[in-house]
């Protein structure tokens, strides 16, 4: 690997003020789609903040200029302190107007490592709501901001993600953190995390000032310092759920030990599935089952997502023919018009009690239907 030496230092004077201008070090803008995912990278922004003796030392935040993310999104939030301890109290979003009018998502977190007097701390809100959707105006820009007991010296890397599962229980997987100690060229990683297909594992390192190698298969968020801390943030997708192990190496000097941080966290993709609208109802045997039966394509929070066009198919789930298995005819593979795929001429050929029919399609959960019978009651 190529060996990465922090060139630039940013000394940013923090009246803590959720800043909207550019202050990473770097950036990296990658707005496509994942290569085996339906996660992408949506906006990206990291700040260093300078003043612990200063009226508003107690507050770490930084604004998504110089454009929102989308509604639906996924953030992430890991806050860089020097201290021993989480003394974060609470962290919240707000616009960059004159009153940092609240915007009200929630930010759980989900790994915190401390270590040579260095902390580390990752939030993530899924499904953020109740700002401009992907505006520019400076007053209506989305800015995350971490409120602690005391004051601090440190910053923030924000990073905003489309396509991760709107609710925050499915969207949150695997996850854990290390540290450690080293002279010379040292490895750091927080270790390995299983991953399921398509899921994104988001990576973040701290350390003091240092050169680092990036972790191999991974694409770089940002990187950022200020006098004292370097960090860099990464992330990958298992498009087979191989699991991943990010590993850096950091460029400390022979002496003293150097610490070093790293966490690492899955996050699923949204899950699109099926659910019956029209269930089946009792039908003599032969005729068509009616109303024609009826299914949506619908996202983790019920929605129908309308431009899906793909093809949806139906059959027998449970057969509960008496005599023989029945035979589902009729057209049984449709394409769905506005995340809706309707079966208008479908029937069963033998009698039976509590039949169930059940719905795939590609790249969809499938549903099964509630039981029903074939004959006259």
């Amino acid at each position: 690997m190529v060996k990465r030496t922090i060139l630039a230092v940013l000394v940013l004077v923090a009246a803590c003020r959720d800043g909207v201008s550019p202050d990473s070090d770097s950036s990296a803008s990658h707005v496509a789609p994942l290569q085996g995912s339906v996660i992408s990278l949506d906006q990206q922004n990291d700040v260093f903040e300078w003043d612990p003796s200063g009226p508003d030392g107690t507050h770490i935040g930084k604004g998504f200029d110089p454009r929102n993310p989308h509604l639906g999104d996924a953030i992430v939030a890991t806050f860089f302190w020097r201290g021993s301890t989480n003394t974060v109290v609470e962290v919240t979003d707000h616009l960059s107007d004159a009153n940092h009018t609240p915007v009200g998502n929630t930010y759980t977190l989900v790994e915190y490592v401390t270590a040579g007097g260095l902390s580390m701390a990752t939030y993530v809100a899924t499904n953020v709501q109740g700002f401009s959707d992907a505006d520019t105006t400076y007053d209506k820009i989305l800015a995350v901001h971490a409120i602690f007991s005391d004051h601090v010296t440190g910053g923030v890397k924000l990073s905003a993600w489309r396509g991760v599962s709107a609710v925050t229980a499915q969207a949150l997987a695997a996850h854990r953190s290390a540290s450690g100690v080293g002279t010379g060229v040292t490895g750091a990683g927080p270790g390995a995390i299983p991953l399921d297909s398509g899921s994104l594992a988001y990576a973040v390192t701290m350390s003091g000032l240092a050169g680092f190698d990036r972790p191999a298969d991974f694409t770089q968020i940002s990187t950022g310092s200020d006098t004292s801390i370097v960090q860099d943030g990464e992330y990958a997708i298992s498009g087979d759920g191989t699991p991943l192990d990010p590993q850096w190496s950091w460029h400390f000097n022979d002496s003293p030990q150097s610490t070093w941080l790293a966490t690492v966290l899955a996050l699923r993709p949204a899950a699109e599935h099926l659910v019956f609208t029209t269930q089946p109802s009792t039908t003599l045997p032969l005729l068509p089952i009616t109303p024609p039966v009826q299914v949506r394509v619908v996202d983790d929070l019920g929605n129908t997502l309308t431009t899906f066009t793909g093809s949806v198919t139906i059959a027998i789930g449970y057969n509960a023919g008496l005599v023989m298995p029945g035979t589902l005819s009729g057209t049984k593979t449709v394409s769905a018009v506005n995340g809706i795929a309707t079966f208008s001429d479908l029937s069963i050929d033998q009698p039976g009690n509590r039949y169930t029919l059940a719905v795939s399609g590609r790249g969809l959960i499938p549903a099964e239907s509630v039981p029903f019978n074939i004959g006259p009651l």
